[in-house]
């Protein structure tokens, strides 16, 4: 299983995993042109994606996906609440299917396990792909560490894990009380600290690597949120980014 992130932040957010001839995008808050021209540095080409699923409403999540629809020809996968909550709407769209909250998506042998979260949106979601006995977790907008979050990434190979603040930099930052609040708060994001005492214990068994995502512009640096993971995690553990401006380098899922 190959997987990079095109983008990782409130800026837009887009990952992409290929197994078995199977090629799948998990959100679209970049814009097509954005999209194809990270795709392509990677030597991927968005006509190629078998199925573009969306987590959630937010824009930064699915800002781009009725664009990308309708330009590639890709087949979205949304639950009915998440479609019906995208403000402004996603325009005509020609192939939508439906998928209900801890429902599995199969793509010939790959197969999509849809995992409710408590993140402040209508329907949201994470995901966790598998594909001959390998597992990725897509574990981002998670709200808090919710009942069998920690068991479920004892159960998997490698992960993009929220990592979206560092309290500190929250706590002292120029944000509104209010907004630290949803930030912090049970259907906000995780923290660095949050994010790395999650994943001790899977670092310590199956899991081989993790990348850090939807890390924060204005409350995180990739410098800190690797430094924090490093820290409690272990510093030999592969602690890896998925950067805001840009894609990341192809990760292996073995």
């Amino acid at each position: 299983m190959l997987t990079f992130s095109l983008n990782s932040g409130s800026n837009g957010n887009a990952i992409y995993v290929e197994a078995d001839g199977v090629a799948l995008m998990f959100d679209a808050g970049l814009s097509a042109v954005e999209a194809r021209r990270r795709m392509n540095a990677h030597g991927r080409d968005p006509n190629d994606l078998d199925a573009l699923i969306v987590s959630h409403e937010h824009s930064d999540h699915i800002s781009g996906a009725g664009v990308w629809h309708r330009k590639f020809g890709t087949p979205l996968y949304v639950t009915p609440m998440t479609l019906s909550a995208a403000d402004p709407p996603l325009g005509r769209l020609r192939d939508v299917r439906w998928f209900m909250s801890g429902q599995t998506l199969e793509f010939g042998r790959v197969r999509v396990h849809s995992i409710p979260t408590p993140h402040d949106a209508r329907d949201p979601h994470c995901f966790v792909v598998e594909h001959d006995g390998r597992r990725l977790g897509i574990l981002t907008d998670l709200g808090h560490v919710f009942g069998g979050l920690a068991n479920l990434i004892e159960e998997l190979d490698a992960a993009y894990l929220e990592s979206n603040y560092d309290p500190d930099m929250l706590e002292l930052g120029p944000y509104p009380w209010r907004l630290k609040q949803r930030i912090r708060g049970p259907r906000g994001h995780l923290s660095n600290v949050e994010a790395a005492d999650l994943a001790a214990p899977a670092a310590r068994g199956r899991l081989k690597w993790i990348a850090a995502a939807h890390l924060s512009e204005e409350n995180n640096t990739p410098r800190l949120a690797l430094a924090t993971h490093r820290k409690r995690i272990g510093r030999y553990f592969d602690v890896r980014l998925a950067p805001r401006y840009e894609p990341s380098e192809m990760f292996e899922v073995v």
